[in-house]
């Protein structure tokens, strides 16, 4: 199968973990290959902001360990899907049950962090915290810097959007880690 283009063949996570992108971003949905485009400057800011808020904090408490965007984690099984977040939290308690870290992360992490690009619909980015969720991910976090906003999901029934002067309550999730709204957009 050829990775640039169209087929009703479905991908496996093998094949899709031997592919050779050159460096390019890629998910693997239901079998399918999905290349993302690179992400602009404000995208990476505010998601090395998110990042860099969260290790700092899980460090300095050895809560766990914190992903960067590249990293996959297998959300289903036949037909495959592999997504990456661009922030990702794993507890503690559950990081030994990765065998090998040079694979794919082999289930959802706790949290899962998405920051909306400009290219990015809503419906599409809302679709990926319900697969997070439906997955097992606790708390899913929608970073939308053109609005400077967070919309929390914790379920399909409970979501909450964020704005400037609220904080992020996180603390069921990563113990004791709370984040101003604003913070996350410096």
């Amino acid at each position: 199968m050829n990775p640039h283009s169209s087929s009703t063949e479905r991908m496996t996570l093998e094949r899709f973990a031997t592919l050779s992108l050159e460096n390019r971003r890629s998910e693997l949905i239901e079998g399918e290959l999905r290349m993302m485009s690179p992400a602009g400057g404000r995208h990476g800011r505010v998601a090395m902001n998110c990042g860099r808020l969260l290790a700092n904090h899980v460090d300095e408490h050895k809560l766990g360990v914190v992903y960067a965007a590249e990293t996959g984690f297998v959300l289903t099984r036949d037909p495959d899907t592999v997504r990456a977040p661009d922030v990702a939290f794993v507890a503690a308690a559950r990081v030994s049950e990765i065998d090998d870290e040079s694979a794919f992360i082999p289930f959802a992490p706790d949290l899962a962090i998405e920051v909306i690009s400009p290219s990015d619909s809503f419906s599409g980015v809302e679709e990926k915290a319900f697969a997070w969720l439906d997955a097992g991910t606790r708390l899913v976090l929608l970073v939308d810097p053109a609005n400077e906003t967070v919309h929390l999901y914790r379920s399909a029934d409970e979501i909450a959007v964020l704005g400037q002067g609220d904080v992020v309550p996180a603390s069921d999730v990563v113990e004791g880690w709370q984040v101003a709204v604003a913070r996350l957009f410096q």
